[in-house]
């Protein structure tokens, strides 16, 4: 892609991914239902198998039920409708479960194999909040599924200890398994995320797909996180493209949004989005936080002259061409950026993007070296200003 002259002035580029398929249709923009004005979860899941325990094998233990009270994550004042689609899924009839009642039993070893596995995933590690340690990425197999659900019933935590990436899907990795010939546009796996914490993850010197994705790295298929918090993730300090601290994403099925639900991003650094990271995707982000994230890099995209790039979306990185952003029901602070948009970097290559931020709060999002006019902590190129409504931005 070719930026604009306006681009390099400011020191952002665009970002090319590498295709399976070179001859395939680019993907449409279908953006996000908002039918539905309840937030309760639905029983989006088919009917599923007899549980699993333990490292997923056959058990005579009956599955737990989901936490009556799961973890504190999101706005709690956050009043954006969440469609349908977005919902947590009904977990109650779990594919296999990881642990036999223990502590002791949920180990990272269960967690990688569930995980390659596949299906609706729920923990039985006892009443207590418990950290599992991983001692490995947990790596979803493209064939098995479609749908992958991991829900730690507010009590869990997926600790990458600052070693290592926690959680990875890649349709377009052939160590994962071809499914399609057509792997940077396929509807699945389809990957949910849910009352669950990841801590401590790192992807720093993971350099496939340009990297990125702290706690969770995507490229293909669908992601959806609910009610889950990201603490204390890392990604590479420097580079002029890669980013996600917390959650990066390249290429969605049709360009459907990646839903980020009731969920809470804190303390997350990397060159670019401190939190949240994608090129070429689109975001739907409801009643969340975002905070005290950090864009680290300098130099910007691409790197300018005797710098090693990067720095941009203290919260929020997006590049890319056609995609959109929407902000709901959400509050974005501190959060910080060594070149611009301390809240949020939106660039539109071909300035088709559009963002909307609805009934939220951006506040205090400092861009140390430039931001659009008249949206603090925003830089924004799209095809035309951010609209606002019943939002403060300071």
């Amino acid at each position: 892609m070719t930026s604009l002259a306006a681009l390099l002035v400011l020191g952002v580029a665009s970002a090319t991914l590498p295709a399976c398929a070179p001859n395939d249709p680019a993907p449409s923009f279908e953006a996000g239902s908002t039918a539905s004005p309840t937030a309760l979860p639905t029983g989006g899941q088919s009917e599923a198998p007899g549980a699993r325990d333990g490292l997923g094998g056959p058990g005579a233990s009956a599955s737990p039920k989901p936490a009556n009270k799961v973890l504190a994550a999101g706005n709690p004042n956050g009043k954006a409708t969440v469609p349908a689609e977005a919902r947590a899924v009904d977990t109650s009839k779990p594919t296999r479960t990881i642990g036999t009642g223990t502590p002791a039993s949920c180990t990272s070893a269960a967690v990688v194999k569930a995980v390659a596995a596949g299906g609706v995933i729920t923990f039985n590690c006892g009443p207590a909040p418990v950290t599992i340690k991983m001692a490995a990425t947990a790596k979803v197999r493209n064939a098995n599924g479609p749908k992958i659900v991991l829900d730690g019933g507010g009590t869990v935590t997926l600790s990458g200890q600052g070693q290592r990436r926690i959680l990875y899907m890649n349709t377009c990795d052939e160590a994962q398994g071809f499914t399609t010939s057509h792997c940077q546009n396929q509807d699945h796996p389809q990957l949910t995320v849910q009352n669950l914490t990841f801590a401590d993850g790192n992807s720093t010197g993971e350099k496939a797909e340009g990297g990125g994705g702290g706690a969770i790295f995507v490229r293909g298929g669908r992601l959806k996180v609910v009610n889950s918090r990201f603490v204390r993730n890392r990604c590479d300090r420097t580079g002029p493209d890669l980013g996600g601290a917390a959650v990066r994403v390249l290429s969605q099925y049709e360009n459907k949004p990646v839903y980020v639900v009731g969920s809470t991003f804190d303390g997350g650094s990397c060159s670019n989005g401190g939190a949240l990271s994608s090129i070429g995707v689109s975001w739907v982000v409801l009643n969340s936080l975002l905070r005290n994230n950090e864009a680290i890099g300098s130099g910007a995209n691409p790197a300018k002259s005797g710098t090693p790039g990067g720095g941009s979306g203290g919260a929020i990185y997006c590049d890319g061409n056609e995609f959109t952003v929407r902000i709901a029901g959400t509050i974005i602070e501190n959060n910080t950026a060594n070149e611009g948009g301390g809240a949020v970097f939106f660039v539109s290559n071909n300035r088709t993007g559009t963002m909307k931020i609805e009934s939220s709060t951006l506040r205090r999002n400092p861009s140390a070296k430039f931001e659009t006019r008249g949206f603090p902590g925003i830089f924004f190129l799209g095809a035309r200003n951010p609209t606002l409504t019943n939002s403060k931005l300071s």
